[in-house]
């Protein structure tokens, strides 16, 4: 147990390994907050047109670029994309720039469908009542739609936030310091192969299990509001 200790100070003390550990996980959170909220912003315009796009022929083909977005990144994996980004497409960005971007773009394509299930979940006579109220489809959808197909979504954005936040681990590959790449530098640095890679690891499950734990809460409360 000594011996244990004394490599633990060794690697994350001595070292200064504790300081690449805080700065990998600022980033970390940093990329993947930043990634949901381009995620959540492209998957509500996307599932936006494609709900108007039903019964409209005009947007057929902003439906149909909508589709063509969508399959496109959802067959290329996040790694091939990140790098894609990285060396041609913003070359002159910073890694973290680079990353929430690529993730947010990735998470964007599976957020679509997860909200445009949650605005079809909504009886379909709520638009109706909001038009025979004097309003356009889009007044309706902002004031009567939307808020009722929140309840259904938030759910969905949960579990894509913690798919995010284990997605961010391979940010490392375009030198952006995340947890996974601080455990590697502490890990080359200190010739300790067990110990760095341990505690990253912990780290994600405790995040993980942090984050499941305020869904399930959250799910909770959003069950009780519709027997209401």
């Amino acid at each position: 147990m000594q011996a244990w200790l004394s490599q633990l100070q060794s690697t994350f003390v001595d070292s200064g390994g504790i300081n690449l550990l805080k700065k990998g996980f600022g980033n970390t959170i940093t990329i993947t907050l930043g990634a949901l909220v381009v995620g959540v912003l492209i998957g509500t315009l996307i599932a936006v047109i494609k709900y108007f796009g039903e019964d409209s022929k005009w947007m057929k083909p902003l439906v149909w670029l909508c589709d063509l977005y969508v399959t496109v990144i959802r067959g290329i994996p996040v790694v091939v994309l990140l790098l894609v980004f990285y060396f041609i497409i913003m070359q002159s960005s910073e890694g973290i720039t680079v990353a929430i971007i690529t993730f947010g773009i990735n998470s964007g394509a599976y957020m679509a469908e997860l909200i445009r299930s949650g605005i079809n979940a909504v009886d379909g006579g709520q638009m109706e009542a909001g038009r025979s109220l004097g309003m356009s489809k889009l007044q309706a959808m902002r004031l009567i739609v939307f808020p009722q197909a929140i309840r259904y979504i938030l759910p969905a954005i949960g579990n894509e936030l913690i798919a995010l936040l284990k997605e961010t681990a391979v940010a490392g590959y375009v030198a952006v310091v995340d947890l996974t790449r601080a455990g590697n530098l502490i890990r080359n640095n200190t010739y300790d192969a067990v110990n760095p890679l341990m505690i990253v690891a912990l780290i994600y499950l405790i995040l993980v299990v942090g984050l499941s734990a305020l869904l399930k809460q959250a799910e909770k409360r959003l069950g009780k509001y519709d027997k209401r």
